[in-house]
């Protein structure tokens, strides 16, 4: 991978990793607990529930991915950034440009997931 590509890619990740960092501190504010004596009414109270599990569901996925990012963040400290965690092989640039935070090529996500 040459300089620019890299660049490019370590760019693409702080911008990740800033991005999601938001995100996790919008969902943490929507996920705070609706307290029983908020008189918002009955339908309006089942709503904001419904609505707070998404956000917590959401807010889960959102710390994985943070996890995920800063283990990228990682890989790019010890030079072992865009290579497959199982295999070693590089990943493909495009797949590193949709997902900055991917850890395996598709051969190797392909073999676990026929695993299971």
């Amino acid at each position: 991978m040459d300089q620019e590509t890299l660049d490019n890619l370590i760019a693409l990740l702080k911008k990740s990793l800033t991005e999601t960092k938001i995100i996790i501190k919008q969902l943490e504010e929507q996920s705070k607990p609706i307290a029983p004596d908020n008189a918002i009414g009955r339908l309006s109270r089942m709503e904001a529930l419904n609505t707070k599990t998404v956000s917590e569901q959401s807010l889960n996925a959102a710390k994985l991915k943070l996890n995920k990012l800063i283990f990228a963040q990682k890989q790019l400290d010890n030079g072992d950034y865009g290579c497959c965690i199982e295999c070693s092989d590089e990943i493909p640039l495009a797949r590193l440009e949709l997902i900055p935070e991917s850890t395996h090529c598709m051969n190797c996500i392909d073999k676990s997931s026929k695993k299971t």
